[in-house]
């Protein structure tokens, strides 16, 4: 019965009659439009959906072989996630978005026995950068020990290069997902001196009160937050409550979207995130995104989001997409690829500055190149923050670069346990 209704939920969204799907490159998207989650869930599915509307309408496709898109709704619940991937997995996706930590961990066994490729796109099992051991999952440009990491070398910067006896609170979401970060964390705190005090906000996270009382009473010179949904604009308006100073609060680039910080009006003002691309309207894409998809009436959403941070992160993982497409078609010759053929693209993806600059979107995201030892891209941030008056992010660092050495050591104690756990030899399929 689950089954026959999660099937019948893959909603095409192509304006186009689908083509069949030996005919097609079938590009499926594990969204979430409804549930405590969807504000965040909306934007990015309208990104994604539009950037592949794009593809078809000016280009015929990819290699001259159209996209199908589809949606199956998981409302960000991972046992719905599964059903999703159980649904999907017999119509030869050639890769799956999880948008989800908990169902990517979930999913990563069973797309590699399905030869399936993941990409979980700054979030999901941070160890599977190590492409020797995940084989099939993906999490380039960044992830968050990356992230983690970035947030602590800015830090380092503004406080000329020394947090000896600084107090740092990690407020997280209580999962998978934002218990990420604390391996990092603890390590450099270790290293740098600084105190860490970890505090988890259970889901959704509305409730937040003992938790402010907690960091008002510990007064912490810096928070980090780790949350997603309404969590974080939960969390942004009780520091604004209690005078926090906002430029000491940064949240991953989970929670720093509009939805975040809209909802605290002025109280938000001077608050800081990571940001793993650039965002707004100010890129040549868009003008092709107007003629070709929104002047057509084939936008996924109503067009209140486009420009957003997580529309923008929606388009550009659809852009990867589309270019590690592209890469197995020239790897392996042929236009319509399978699964494993888009493994390869994938783990052999090329991202440079002037492929940006060709695709309409210069300096949007940082080059980088994938390689079987490293499935998770540069690992670079930039810092953003709130102007509250003018509605808008602005983007106040240029890319800051992680601790990669002590990132790929604890990718390597982690992977490697995975794989002696679950009886798997390293080795590289590229």
């Amino acid at each position: 019965m689950k089954m026959t209704r999660l099937t019948a939920a893959l909603a095409v969204t192509m304006t186009a009659a689908a083509p069949a799907i030996a005919e097609s490159l079938f590009f499926p998207n594990m969204s979430y439009r409804t549930g405590p989650f969807a504000a965040g869930g909306i934007p990015f599915a309208d990104g994604y959906a539009d950037y592949f509307t794009l593809i078809n309408e000016r280009d015929g496709g990819i290699g001259g072989v159209p996209i199908r898109y589809s949606e199956c709704e998981t409302a960000y619940n991972t046992e719905r996630g599964v059903e999703c991937y159980q649904a999907l997995r017999g119509e030869n996706p050639l890769v799956l978005q999880p948008l989800s930590t908990g169902i990517t961990y979930q999913i990563i066994p069973r797309a590699a026995r399905d030869e399936i490729p993941i990409h979980s796109m700054g979030y999901g099992r941070t160890s599977a950068v190590n492409g020797e051991v995940f084989n099939w999952t993906f999490n380039y440009p960044a992830n968050y020990w990356d992230g983690a990491s970035v947030i602590i070398n800015y830090l380092l910067d503004e406080n000329e290069g020394s947090l000896d006896d600084k107090k740092i609170v990690l407020l997280y979401h209580n999962s998978a997902y934002g218990r990420e970060p604390i391996p990092t964390l603890t390590r450099l705190s270790e290293r740098l001196g600084y105190e860490l005090l970890t505090i988890g906000v259970d889901s959704p996270g509305q409730e937040q009160g003992s938790q402010w009382l907690q960091i008002r009473r510990e007064r912490p010179d810096y928070v980090i937050m780790w949350g997603w949904g309404v969590m974080n604009s939960t969390a942004v308006q009780e520091a604004a409550n209690i005078r926090f100073p906002m430029e000491n609060f940064i949240g991953v680039w989970w929670s720093g979207s509009q939805q975040d910080v809209l909802p605290a009006g002025m109280g938000a003002d001077g608050y800081k995130a990571l940001a793993m691309h650039g965002t707004g309207t100010d890129y040549p894409v868009y003008d092709d995104l107007q003629e070709y998809v929104y002047d057509r009436g084939l936008a996924a959403g109503t067009g209140d989001e486009v420009g957003t941070v997580l529309y923008s992160r929606g388009m550009y993982a659809a852009m990867l997409a589309v270019e590690a497409a592209r890469t197995a078609q020239e790897i392996h010759g042929v236009a319509n690829i399978t699964p494993a053929m888009m493994r390869d693209g994938m783990a052999n993806l090329v991202i440079t500055e002037e492929r940006m600059a060709e695709l309409g979107l210069p300096d949007f995201g940082p080059p980088f190149e994938v390689s079987c030892q490293n499935h998770g891209g540069s690992g670079q941030a930039m810092i953003q923050q709130w102007d509250a008056s003018a509605q808008e992010w602005n983007l106040i660092t240029d890319w800051i670069e992680p601790d990669r050495e002590l990132i790929m050591e604890m990718v390597m104690e982690d992977s490697l346990a995975f794989a002696a756990e679950n009886d798997i030899e390293p080795a590289c399929l590229n």
